[in-house]
């Protein structure tokens, strides 16, 4: 299991010193964001020539030595515009060509998955159509990036329409092909057990680690209350095959920006290389987690 970092974790940095800092810091692969209005590379700049753009981050990934651990997309700063989901004949519209374009540059890069974000409830409907809805989106969008040879995943978090485990599990079951990008931290968030979400592993693409704790998204290593020790026991035990992400972020949504990522991805770089060792062996082993040990 490798570890990544996300290129979104130093929004202040230029792009190219932030695929450099990631390699210093010795890791082997990037999550690249590609967020409408936000990220160091926007698809509403580089959908106007993705050849060129595609080229352009080949060679940056190539001159950090950086593997391409994911291809992150979300069209907009908000979760409604543009969502899978979206109601409006107009938005669907616009949200197929954005996908397509983005599934272009993915497959320029060599991209193993993509992930998108699984949608929101639009006004009073209810759960069941509003997450409907999503699958049928998804399901043709898996579709369209399998023929590409790439794995397609959401990631449920806070404020969609699949903000607990068991309703991720009704999407998954719902959408044949459909993979996750798992991130316990939206669930600790709302007070769910490590335990409750344990089973999405199974349907694991990608995997988001960070400090998370019962209402605060992200936290520092020493503050975090997810026993990623188990996770990645469990991980092993499930073949999860892809990478172990360290994804801190810096923004204003939910206090996200109160951390020093350097310091916390450091943190939990050592901590993971130390679980994943440890997992691999044929005796249980522990290791050094906040507060005490875990049992692995």
């Amino acid at each position: 299991m490798k570890l990544a970092c996300a290129d979104f974790t130093w929004p202040l940095l230029s792009h190219r010193d932030v695929l450099s800092l990631i390699r210093m810091l010795d890791l082997e692969a990037v999550d690249l964001g590609i967020f409408g209005g936000r990220s160091h590379v926007r698809p509403e700049v580089v959908r106007d020539d993705i050849q060129a753009w595609s080229g352009v981050l080949r060679e940056r990934l190539a001159q950090s030595g950086l593997e391409l651990a994911d291809f992150f997309f979300q069209p907009a700063l908000d979760f409604e515009t543009m969502a899978v989901n979206n109601p409006d004949p107009a938005q669907q519209q616009e949200a197929r060509a954005a996908f397509f374009d983005m599934l272009e540059m993915a497959c320029r890069l060599g991209a193993p998955g993509m992930t998108l974000l699984p949608g929101v409830r639009f006004g009073d409907e209810s759960w069941a159509t509003s997450v409907r809805r999503s699958s049928e989106a998804l399901k043709w969008r898996v579709d369209e990036a399998a023929k590409r040879g790439i794995r397609l995943s959401v990631e449920a978090h806070l404020g969609s329409n699949v903000d607990t485990p068991e309703k991720v599990a009704v999407l998954v079951d719902l959408t044949p092909g459909l993979e996750l990008t798992v991130d316990y931290t939206h669930f600790t968030y709302q007070g769910i057990d490590d335990k409750e979400v344990e089973p999405l592993l199974r349907h694991a693409r990608h995997f988001h680690c960070r400090g998370g704790a019962r209402r605060r998204l992200q936290t520092s290593f020493a503050e975090n209350t997810i026993d990623y020790g188990r996770v990645i026991k469990r991980m092993r035990e499930v073949g999860y095959d892809g990478y172990f992400a360290i994804e801190y972020v810096w923004q204003d949504w939910e206090d996200t920006n109160k951390n020093e990522n350097v310091c916390e991805t450091i943190l939990f770089r050592d901590f993971a290389r130390q679980a994943i060792e440890a997992s691999g062996k044929d005796s249980p082993g522990a290791i050094d987690r906040p507060g005490g040990t875990s049992s692995i």
